[in-house]
């Protein structure tokens, strides 16, 4: 029968659109993403390094510390060139995509050398913590405004761009969808009239109340056509968990993170180039705001106005007076013991920001050497230990959403095909019926006057 060939091939065409719409979000769309967050991240931590690596001066009591962050920089280094490599390839045959990562990796490779011109400056000159050269500072300030005023931006107009290509990836496949659901119900009724039609027809003129087969083969075109309409909208509900729930809470955290790991250099910035300590206060604050906004706040009275924002969430959810990618992150709290980790992931970046105001007294008390030591220890109660609390938290965060991302997005791509050929066999099922069922009706018609 035609029309149970029309539905047959409306829902293998299905399948094989949703199956083709999760290999590319499972493959590239995702993927992408991640590794243009990666990026992200990694040039920030590399900056932070660099910054600790020349405050710590020649001081033999920081050496360890010196040690540890020349390992972390190098580190950070590969993992970029591994980040930017897998961009790379992803990017060919997308010109303009093309063009962004070739001018990400020949300012990486500025900034690569303008970092070694420091750190080489740093061992010709010895100096004691908080009391670099004025030629290495030099050097420093000129790589890391590369890394601010280019390689940064030029990272995150690669998470945004690729955000971007997700989005449309998720509403071209959604309403699609939408289509192909009108497209197969269509097609699932046309059929069930025809067999109903032909049934009555038969009852009619054979004057038999049931053909058992025709029925049968009514009741299974109608629990087709339902249950094809049911798993068009699942896949759509997994689409809306992966890209919506989840995904867009994983940004907001890649990108937190990344930014987080800015403002923990500007610490390190702050105690290094201290004739430009106010610039590197402000650029730490700015990015205070990015991830916790505070209307009217300043970053003497910030604490106090995150503690009553936090105080009014918990007395009313409803009650968030912050933006940020904190806020859009607690704008979209779906899964179990999300909210929860998302306030610890809040209390203990306020705890953080405590500290930095400790760093500042310290340093503005004239105590330089003993400001960089609160601001490296990871001593409970001090800087960096505080810090490294708030990033497990937040590592925790972002792994409840990556996890609904895969298991959500594991059982859109596994039923993407399966369930849509599993029901086509159904339509075969039926023809089979109808062939049952008009045998011998059709067999006896000509005997009939």
């Amino acid at each position: 029968m035609s029309v149970s060939a029309l539905l047959v091939i409306a829902l293998v065409l299905t399948g094989l659109f949703t199956r083709s719409a999760w290999s590319d979000i499972r493959n590239h769309s995702a993927p992408q993403i991640t590794s243009a967050t990666g990026l992200y991240f990694t040039l920030n931590d590399m900056d932070a390094q660099l910054a600790n690596q020349l405050m710590f001066g020649t001081d033999k009591d920081l050496a360890d510390d010196r040690s540890t962050a020349a390992h972390i920089y190098n580190q950070r280094r590969s993992q970029a060139g591994v980040y930017l490599r897998d961009l790379s390839v992803a990017a060919q045959g997308d010109p303009v995509a093309e063009a962004s990562v070739a001018q990400a990796i020949a300012d990486f490779g500025s900034y690569e050398e303008g970092a070694s011109h420091a750190l080489i400056l740093s061992k010709q000159h010895a100096f004691a913590a908080g009391r670099t050269d004025a030629d290495t500072l030099a050097a420093y300030r000129s790589t890391t405004d590369l890394m601010r005023t280019r390689l940064l931006p030029e990272a995150d107009q690669l998470v945004t761009a690729n955000n971007i290509a997700f989005n449309t990836t998720y509403a071209t496949t959604t309403d699609s969808l939408s289509s192909a659901r009108i497209g197969v119900l269509a097609a699932g009724l046309l059929l069930v009239a025809v067999l109903v039609v032909l049934h009555l027809f038969f009852t009619f003129r054979f004057r038999r109340i049931v053909n058992p087969a025709l029925a049968a083969a009514v009741l299974i075109a109608v629990g087709v056509s339902i249950t094809a309409s049911a798993q068009i909208s699942a896949q759509q509900d997994h689409l809306h968990v992966a890209r919506r729930d989840a995904y867009d809470s994983v940004v907001a955290l890649t990108r937190a993170r990344a930014v987080a790991y800015d403002a923990n250099a500007d610490e390190s910035r702050y105690l290094l180039d201290q004739p430009n300590a106010a610039e590197h206060q402000q650029h730490f604050f700015d990015k205070t705001q990015q991830l916790m906004r505070l209307p009217g706040a300043t970053i003497h009275t910030y604490d106090a106005k995150a503690a009553a924002a936090m105080a009014g969430y918990r007395a009313n959810q409803e009650d968030l007076r912050f933006t940020g990618f904190f806020g859009d992150e607690f704008r979209n709290i779906t899964f179990r013991g999300e909210r929860e980790q998302a306030e610890a992931v809040v209390a203990r970046y306020q705890v953080y920001e405590v500290d930095d105001r400790k760093i500042r007294a310290i340093a503005a008390s004239g105590d330089v050497t003993g400001a960089i030591a609160f601001c490296v220890s990871y001593k409970p109660g001090e800087s960096n230990w505080a810090f490294g609390e708030f990033d497990t938290a937040l590592q925790k965060l972002i792994k409840i959403n990556t996890s609904a991302y895969e298991q959500a997005s594991s059982q859109g791509a596994g039923s993407a095909l399966s369930a849509p050929v599993g029901l086509a066999g159904a339509a075969v099922v039926i023809v089979a019926l109808a062939v049952v069922g008009l045998r011998r009706p059709l067999a006896e018609f000509p005997t009939k006057g």
